[in-house]
């Protein structure tokens, strides 16, 4: 219900909910006087459970929002607070902008709002991404031009010497040819970078992708870790390719995996469908909506700090040895399916989060 003092027939609950913004009121006790849907989506709580809490169960008592709240209570008019950390069980590390209130016919009560930063961020690491996608399919395309039919005729060049020569020189040219298969295979892993064809879209049913991906793991590489789902039933199918999101979430699970402890190992899978997320991309008038959230979170040790800005970029990786290519294609392959990927990490939680766009065909019915 509205807070007192609003006039019912404006329809200010139905107002709020439909903001992308979280708003929450509070009353002079502290007492959570109204929380909209966005609210209840970011602190991961339902209207049930807000309607007997405090402000003070949501966040840890040090967060700078009490603050906000005490000075709007002195005899501020509203006040924003710019790049607050929200870091709570249940919200996760977020940065935020926070907004503090007075309501004038209420004396003490406070409307506070919080803006996730990092939805508009996504534009701009999306933007990063595909620049960074669009340099290493130019230097992909080069390299399978120039470097492949070389390797072909050195390859094919030392399988004739062996015909001929001694065993000690049998091991040479052995390995030229195992060299030249090396240097191949890194390159077709490159080149489908280079791959600018439309993909095939269709209504893809994302649980049943993730079902897949999950039985993948558990009869191979994640065999030792524990899965947990938590999927919203009711989500529409996305708009997307089947196959190639398939290729995506595995790269991600599997990644999880090789990060979680050997003992006590977990993965989150969640699906949530997440109103009112929509994007202006710059050169563009249309507004892209972006509503189907997946996540695929870890308990691992977490993705060093250096390369948060940078793991979507082609030979960044976290791991020894490794190529860097399998997040650069996640990457590319969300966006070529019309997504937004983005990453929260800190020690004991790591969670990729991409954003899918709803299929044509349901957009009608949800929206």
């Amino acid at each position: 219900m509205c807070p007192a003092g609003t006039d019912a027939d404006l329809g200010c609950a139905d107002i709020l909910n439909a903001m992308a913004t979280a708003v929450l009121v509070v009353g002079e006790t502290g007492k959570l006087l109204f929380a909209n849907a966005a609210a209840e989506q970011l602190f991961a709580i339902s209207r049930s459970v807000f309607s007997r809490a405090v402000i003070g169960s949501l966040l840890p008592m040090d967060s700078p929002v009490f603050e906000l709240i005490e000075q709007v209570r002195g005899g501020m008019s509203a006040i924003t607070e710019h790049g607050v950390t929200l870091d709570t069980p249940k919200t996760g590390k977020r940065l935020v902008n926070v907004q503090a209130a007075p309501m004038i016919d209420n004396p003490g009560t406070v409307v506070v709002s919080f803006q996730e930063r990092s939805i508009a961020d996504q534009i701009d690491h999306r933007l990063t991404h595909r620049d960074a996608t669009r340099s290493i399919a130019a230097m992909s395309a080069m390299m399978a031009h120039e470097v492949k039919n070389p390797l072909s005729g050195i390859r094919g060049a030392a399988q004739l010497l062996e015909q001929s020569a001694s065993d000690q020189d049998r091991e040479l040219t052995q390995l030229i040819q195992d060299e030249t298969d090396r240097i191949k295979t890194l390159i077709e892993s490159m080149e489908i970078f280079s791959d600018t064809a439309p993909i095939k879209v269709e209504a893809v049913n994302i649980h049943q992708v993730l079902d897949r991906v999950r039985k993948i793991a558990e009869n191979g590489f994640g065999k030792s870790v524990r899965f947990v789902e938590e999927y919203d039933p009711s989500l529409p199918p996305v708009s997307g390719n089947r196959d190639l999101l398939i290729q995506v979430f595995l790269n991600l699970v599997k990644n999880a995996c090789e990060a979680v402890p050997r003992d006590g190992g977990r993965i989150t899978m969640k699906t949530a469908y997440q109103h009112g997320v929509r994007f202006a991309m710059p050169g563009s008038h249309a507004r892209v909506h972006l509503p189907l959230a997946v996540t695929i979170a870890d308990n691992g040790p977490g993705i060093p700090e250096d390369l948060h800005d940078h793991l979507f970029e082609p030979f960044v990786s976290t791991k020894s040895g490794g190529r860097g290519l399998g997040l650069a294609l996640v990457s590319k392959i969300v966006g070529d399916n019309g997504g937004v990927i983005d990453v929260s990490s800190q020690p004991g939680r790591t969670q990729f989060r991409i954003l899918l766009p709803i299929s044509k065909e349901t957009e009608g019915q949800t929206e």
